[in-house]
């Protein structure tokens, strides 16, 4: 376990920072409260987001194939239903959820790697 400067402790490894696309996104399965979740981890620099993989609108996966992301304009794009979402907050900003947000999920990235915060 490691701790972050605010001293919240940081667990599971979940993904290399170098393998997610600087302004894009990556999925990857993680245990949250003890059930397996498919999560959305966005990238802008140094930054990293991550969100459950379902669109608030229709409880469906954003990506379009595992794994596979639309971005249009900077933001991330549902493939079911075409609600657009930014990338750093998980707010829809248009579509069928406007003003609804993707679930988030505590991440730290340390030494160039993600990991799971708790």
């Amino acid at each position: 376990m490691l701790q972050t400067d605010d001293g919240k402790v940081v667990r599971t490894s979940l993904i290399s920072l170098s393998e997610i696309p600087d302004g894009g996104a990556q999925a990857v399965d993680a245990t949250i409260d003890g059930e397996p979740q498919s999560l959305v981890l966005t990238r802008v620099g140094d930054q990293v987001a991550a969100f459950l993989n379902v669109c608030p609108h229709a409880g469906r996966r954003l990506d379009w194939a595992p794994g596979r992301f639309l971005f249009e304009q900077g933001e991330l794009i549902c493939a079911a239903h075409g609600a657009r979402f930014r990338p750093a907050s998980g707010e829809c900003v248009g579509g069928p959820c406007r003003g609804a947000s993707l679930k988030s999920v505590a991440v730290a990235v340390h030494d160039g790697v993600v990991f799971l915060a708790g």
